[in-house]
């Protein structure tokens, strides 16, 4: 399917563990990083660019390109709400001689990883509690209350995969989980 298989570096948790922090301070340690950037349907937040910290489509158009096969992988992650990975974007960057870094779903993480095989490292970042992740996405203030309680609901299901990633990482003490990260990373880009 691909011209430049390449490796591939995939980071899931629940929403409000870290997960995005941890990715981008990895890209900022490792030139050959290159972050795969996702498809989705939600609106942009304050201060994000289509292109730069997703695509940014409609549901029609997320919903053609799942018909003409144009994810590697894409979940509905609630009602009308999806993300998804374009292959396009992955070949982008393997054409540049990069490892590919995801910052994806939970299932979304075990779908490329199912896919892609021993050239996919998966890794879940979890939070020390349910109660922490609760207090990071109040601080967040990101979403209004139904819309958290949601999340949470969700981080409960998600958290329930974390035996089915090949690493595990607790998120509590920020800079031991970079450190962590960083070997992890250094390990499987070097073998």
């Amino acid at each position: 399917m691909y011209k430049n298989q390449g490796k591939v570096l995939i980071f899931s948790a629940p929403s409000g563990s870290g997960k995005t922090t941890v990715v981008k301070h990895l890209l900022s340690v490792f030139s050959q990083l290159n972050f795969s950037i996702s498809a989705t349907t939600r609106a942009p937040r304050a201060g994000e660019t289509h292109g730069k910290e997703y695509y940014f489509i409609s549901q029609d158009e997320f919903e053609r390109k799942i018909e003409l096969g144009e994810f590697l992988e894409y979940e509905e992650v609630y009602a009308g709400l999806y993300y998804g990975t374009l292959h396009s974007e992955v070949e982008r960057i393997w054409e540049q001689g990069k490892t590919v870094v995801f910052d994806v779903d939970v299932k979304g993480g075990l779908n490329i990883k199912k896919q892609l095989g021993k050239n996919a490292l998966a890794v879940f970042l979890r939070p020390p509690s349910v109660e922490i992740l609760m207090q990071r996405l109040r601080n967040r203030s990101t979403e209004v209350e139904h819309e958290l309680q949601m999340r949470i609901n969700k981080a409960n299901e998600e958290l329930s995969y974390e035996s089915q990633y090949e690493v595990v990482i607790v998120n509590d003490i920020l800079e031991k989980t970079l450190k962590e990260s960083e070997n992890i990373v250094r390990n499987f880009i070097e073998r």
